[in-house]
């Protein structure tokens, strides 16, 4: 009987794995593949940080840069007051010298000056006269002379109407002139810029000869000069072509080194 059980059951196991060899598909036996191994050089790339790299390489996962802008419009204020003025700055350093400009026109030729000497001569005199009437129409107005009757070494200028000082010393000078009726005469006898004495006549019908005096000291270089001064009144001073009758004098008392 153990016999014939046994077999049974060997025949039963060898149907079934038939039976099973029959109704299931036949797996292929699984081959191994080589891989290659990483060089001294590589390293191998972490999961998290290859699937970065293709997100961040992906259009569709890559973030948008944002670029902000700013109105400037909206911030901007108005206009301020100007603040005090600052302190210059320090001078800064001197350019190159530019080039050289065009030649201008040629000026009118001058008086003529004094005539020169081996020896300082310390003698100074002029006497000049005016032929021609003068009626103030500035507020000062300079008086020159058309006449010369004394001009030693020149030293009286008739194109400006001015005694230049050469010789420094004391001078003597007068001023003779002719009013005018129902005019008024109002001179002054200038020193450089500053008047140092007044001729004045009153308006009158009747016209008269009025003069003035002085004696200054002049140093090399200063100048003495008349000029008319106008005030509400008509001021003028009488002469004629035919006759002379303004006159203005000067000379050397005593110069400053003998």
């Amino acid at each position: 009987k153990m016999s014939a059980v046994f077999l049974l059951l060997l025949v039963s196991t060898a149907n079934v794995g038939a039976v099973l060899e029959k109704g299931l598909p036949r797996r292929e036996p699984r081959r191994l593949s080589c891989v290659r191994c990483c060089g001294p050089s590589e390293q191998p790339v972490s999961i998290i940080s290859s699937r970065y790299t293709r997100m961040s390489s992906d259009p569709a996962y890559s973030v948008p840069r944002v670029q902000p802008t700013i109105d400037i419009t909206i911030l901007k204020g108005e206009k301020g007051e100007m603040g005090e003025k600052g302190y210059p700055g320090a001078v800064g350093k001197e350019g190159e010298r530019g080039l050289r400009g065009f030649n201008g026109r040629k000026g009118q030729k001058g008086q003529p000056g004094p005539q020169g000497h081996s020896c300082k001569q310390l003698y100074a005199a002029f006497s000049v006269g005016r032929r021609k009437p003068l009626h103030s129409s500035d507020y000062f107005q300079h008086v020159t002379f058309d006449t010369e009757f004394v001009n030693l070494y020149k030293h009286f200028n008739m194109f400006s109407g001015k005694f230049f000082c050469y010789v420094a010393g004391i001078y003597y000078f007068s001023l003779n002139v002719h009013t005018w009726n129902f005019k008024e005469t109002y001179l002054h006898l200038m020193k450089n810029k500053k008047e140092v004495a007044i001729l004045y006549a009153q308006p009158s019908d009747r016209s008269i000869m009025q003069s003035q005096s002085l004696m200054l000291d002049l140093q090399e270089g200063e100048e003495v000069w008349v000029r008319m001064f106008k005030r509400e009144r008509e001021n003028a001073i009488y002469s004629e072509e035919s006759d002379v009758y303004i006159i203005f004098n000067g000379h050397l008392i005593k110069p400053a080194v003998e």
